[in-house]
Order: structure tokens, then sequence, then C-alpha cells
């Protein structure tokens, strides 16, 4: 048996006893455990004290994530080696994020003056867009910005802008992912074209829902205002020749590198549109809570380090324990996307059945990921988090601080939060009455902002960006690439060809129906 194979029978044993005993009472078995379990790591407090493992299996986590290569292949990572391996390429976004003068390399090709070119060339035209210097082809400023994006390219952008968007905002930004018409529809009638800026991300321009979407803007704007309307379209791609067959040239291209994966692409010019409605200060500020994150999870020894322990206490959960779903609850309305990002972020990178080297994986993998923003999913779901008859570990994130709103509803909201977390653990018997009775023992992380600050927006992200690799080191397998994505999409196209007039091809009887009757 390997010293990795070891580890993890040592990991489900330890785990199979934690499993015997209720979490509340490791409290008091264990008088330092809040101390030794709470992290603090570039402004986030993270409070592990109520995961089911006792000292013996945190121990047993922590000899895991050793014998499991975690801090060499850390290394590696920040080296800029190749660790998507299907790709044959690096995945260095934290060069994104970086200060002016790092040194990054991917592959040995320094990239860290090219990623400062791009970000002077974005900035300089966000403070030209926000002071009014880049007008539109009627000559008035632009308030609006319209981000065309989908996945990567607009579920980051998307969460940043809900979660920091300015209560007056001097410019609004709207987002449109979804190839459905009604998306880009009502999108559109509720913008002015002659105020409206149009970003289209798409690293290749060819993404099918994008380019469907960014063609039918580029039709609203032309007629409104002409073929000068093409004058409002801005583009964040890699690809310059078919970005200037579309009507953008190159000046009005953001460019970004393939050792950018489109989950972890927020940090690039992707986030364009964030900086623009933001501004430049929050969007660097953005930057700098993850750098700082990024700086934690390279220096930390592993057992006071907060995306490894947030890895394992998720594994000890998932392998240990056989719970496949998770729920992510911020106790925040802005950051009431958080959990569409991660099911991205954690479902695509993790979500996957082979190692590596392409052998069956030998631990189940990624987590089921659901959630929204308490208090509503108080009277939701949470039934079932209480006295359904699965164990849903839960990831609380709230915010100690806000400035906005009654004062006293804040601390309801923090008051609900807490609440949860223990009643969650504690329980409450009731034999008498075994519909009023709270099995209770049912695990919770607590992640506590000080604020909802750029910096501590951007130290969460990188929080668990980190947590994925750490987990996708363990489980052998290459978090940053998305194969699965692409069967659906490639028959999309077959079938597509059909229902617009073309033969019929080879289906199943249910497929063949279904087609024949949309064509009927």
């Amino acid at each position: 048996m390997t010293d990795t194979a070891a580890a993890w029978t040592a990991l489900e044993a330890a785990a199979a006893a934690d499993g015997e005993r209720r979490i509340v009472d490791l409290f008091e078995a264990e008088p330092d455990r809040l101390k030794r379990l709470t992290v603090e790591a570039a402004s986030l407090s993270v409070d592990l004290s109520k995961q089911p493992w006792s000292r013996a299996g945190f121990e047993a986590a922590i000899a895991l994530a050793r014998a499991g290569g975690v801090e060499a292949r850390r290394d590696r990572f920040f080296g800029g080696d190749t660790v998507n391996v299907t790709e044959t390429r690096a995945a260095l976004h934290m060069a994104l994020r970086a200060p002016d003068g790092a040194a990054f390399e991917a592959q040995g090709r320094p990239v860290s003056k090219s990623v400062e070119g791009v970000r002077a060339a974005m900035k300089a035209f966000v403070d030209q867009v926000r002071s009014g210097a880049y007008k539109g082809a009627t000559g008035q400023a632009f308030t609006q910005v319209l981000h065309i994006g989908i996945g990567g390219s607009d579920l980051g952008p998307r969460m940043v802008w809900r979660a920091l968007k300015p209560l007056n905002r001097r410019i609004e930004v709207t987002f449109v992912g979804n190839v459905d018409p009604s998306d880009i529809a009502a999108a559109l009638a509720a913008l002015d074209p002659a105020r409206t800026l149009v970003v289209v991300v798409s690293k290749t321009f060819t993404t099918q829902e994008t380019m469907a979407n960014a063609a039918a803007a580029k039709a609203w704007l032309r007629g409104a205002l002409g073929e000068v309307g093409d004058g409002h379209l801005v583009a964040c791609s890699t690809n310059l020749e078919a970005c200037a067959a579309f009507g953008i040239p190159a000046e009005r291209v953001f460019g970004f590198e393939d050792w950018v994966g489109g989950r972890y692409s927020t940090w690039s010019s992707v986030g364009l549109s964030c900086a623009i409605g933001l501004g430049w200060e929050a969007f660097e500020q953005l930057h700098a809570g993850a750098a700082a994150m990024d700086d934690h999870f390279r220096r930390a020894p592993l057992e006071r380090n907060a995306p490894v322990l947030l890895a394992l206490a998720h594994i000890y959960n998932r392998n240990g324990l056989g719970r496949p779903v998770r729920v992510v609850e911020p106790y925040a309305e802005r950051l009431g996307l958080l959990a569409n990002y991660l099911q991205q972020l954690e479902m695509e990178s993790n979500g996957k059945r082979v190692t590596e080297a392409g052998t069956p994986v030998a631990h189940a993998t990624s987590t089921a990921v659901f959630g929204n923003a308490g208090t509503n999913d108080q009277h939701a779901f949470f039934q079932m988090l209480h006295q359904g008859t699965d164990i849903i570990p839960v990831d609380f994130v709230a915010v100690a601080r806000s400035d906005e709103g009654p004062a006293r509803q804040h601390v309801i909201l923090l008051a609900n939060a807490i609440a949860q977390a223990e009643a969650l653990m504690v329980g409450a018997a009731n034999a008498a009455e075994p519909h009023r009775h709270f099995p209770g023992d049912r695990p919770s992380s607590f992640i506590l902002l000080d604020r909802l600050t750029p910096y501590a927006l951007g130290a969460l992200i990188a929080l668990y960006e980190h947590k994925v690799f750490v987990e996708g080191t363990l489980w052998e397998i290459d978090s940053f690439d998305q194969w699965g994505v692409e069967l659906g999409k490639t028959l999309a196209n077959k079938v597509l060809a059909e229902l617009e007039g073309g033969s019929a091809g080879e289906h199943d009887a249910s497929t063949a129906a279904l087609i024949a009757r949309l064509k009927g």
C-alpha cells in the first residue's frame, strides 16, 4: 500500500469513528477546539470547529494532505508548471492579480509583463469611459454596459457586480448569458443604445451562445445608430481576426492567455465590465484581496492554511462520511449568486471520474453545491437540512458589518446565521413529539467577512479557488479542464442543422421524435 493509499485508509477509519460521536461533544473533549480550528486569512475568519472531525480525524486529514503531495503540487502550481495536463497548460490565474513587478512564469515563459500591459490598457480604457472621454456615436457618455458572455465569462463577473455594485450607480452593468432570445430581448428593452457600451467576452470569439447574443446586440446598435454603432462594441478575446471581422478593431480588444481558465478568468480582461462599473480602484482592491489569499495559501503551514483546511473539511464529509451534497449559504443578499458561481468553480473543475492519468478515480469527487441567500432559504429548503434523512453540510458566509439599510435588520440577519449553524449542530430532543425533534449533529463551516469590500470578496473567491485545487490534488484529477461540456455542444450543432432543414441524422427514438415534432 502506498503512503497516499494508507493515508486515505486512515482518514476513512477516523471518519467512521467520528461518525459515532456528536460534534457538540467534541467541544468538551477538546478545550482548544475553537482556537485550533479557526483561521484568520486575508481579512477572513474561517471557523471549522463545527465540522465532524475530532482531533484524531483532523490529524488524519492533515496527514492525507501531506501524503497526497499538496505542498509539492502547490509549488508547481505557483511555479507555472503544467498542472492542466490534458490540455498541456499551466493554470496561473494568480499572476493576473499579482501586483506590478511580479515574476510569474507559465511553463518557463515570463508572463507578468504581459499581464501588466493588458492591465494598463484596461485601466486607461476604464478611465476614459468613466470620465466621459470615450463617448458613444451621438456624443453622449456611456452610462450603461451590456456584458455578453457565458459560463466563466459570465458567472464570475455577474457575481462580483451583484456583490459590489454601488446603490447610486454612475454606470449600470447588465449581463446576458443565455442563448434563450428572451434574455437578450429583456436586456435590450431596458437599455438606451446611444448610451450603452457592449462588451463581448469570448476567448475564441466563436462561442455559439455568446456570438448569437453579440449579433443581436450589434443589430440593435446599428438599427438605432447606423454603422457608427459599431464603435459601441468592445471585446475580451484572443481572436483579433474574428473580432475585426465583427467590427471591433484591435485597440478595443483586451486579451488574455491560454493559461487563464474560464472559471478563473474574472481577474483578467473578462472583468472589464466590472472595472468600468465599479471603478478601477475597486477592481484593484478585488485583486489585492485575492493576492493576499494567494500569499496565505502559498506560505501558511497546512494546519493553519484556510484553503487547505476548508478542502479537508469537505473531503472529510464527502469521502469519509459519504455526503455528496453541500449547501453554500451566504447571509448577505449581495452574495446571492455565490452558490451559482461555486457550482461552476467546483462542479466543472472537480466533477471528474478519471484521474490525470486517465484511470478511474479511487474516491468520489466533487460535491453537488446549491444555495442562495439567507434568510429566504430558511423558509425554503432548511427544513430538509434540519430534519431530512440526509446530512447535508453547510458553508455559512456572513458579513459582520453593513453600511446599508436599517442597522437593526443587519443584526437580525446575523442572529439568524449564527442560530442556524448552532441549531444544525445542537438540535433539540423531543421524544414526546417526534415531529418537533431535531437530531442535530449536522456540520457546518462559518466564514466571516468584516465588511463586504472588494478586498474581502477577492479573498473569498480565491479561498474557494484554492480549496478546489487542494481537493483536485488529493483526488488526483485535472481541475482545470472541462471536457464534459463538449459532447453536448457538439451534438447541439448536429441537432441545430436538422431543426433548420437539414437531413435527419441517426438518433435514439426519443431524440428523433423530439426533432420531428419541433420541425413539424
